[in-house]
């Protein structure tokens, strides 16, 4: 494997979640060779029924030490949080 190839960000969504999660990294000469890998290191078992590759110099992550800056606008919007509520004890994940 070259050392010039770039680096993918693999997410699987499993068979019983609805959402992909981050299962890790690898490196491929192209997206196609990207999402073969993929399958064959994270789905071995079965474990996924969707995967998505994503080159990782086309994600844009928040950096960390500037939580505060980032999240701090939403603190002051309580109306956003249902803190005013009584849920019934059957809504699970809420």
């Amino acid at each position: 494997m070259s050392k010039d190839w770039p680096l993918f960000e693999v997410f699987i969504r499993s068979k019983n979640g609805l959402e992909h999660r981050h299962m890790g990294s690898l490196h491929a000469s192209d997206p196609e060779m990207a999402m073969e890998n993929a399958r064959d290191v994270y789905t071995r078992r079965q474990e996924g029924v969707s995967i998505w590759v994503v080159a990782s110099t086309d994600i844009t992550a928040s950096n960390p030490k500037e939580y505060g800056e980032l999240f701090e606008p939403a603190a002051d919007k309580i109306y956003r949080h249902p803190t005013f509520y009584d849920l019934p004890d059957e809504l699970k994940h809420i």
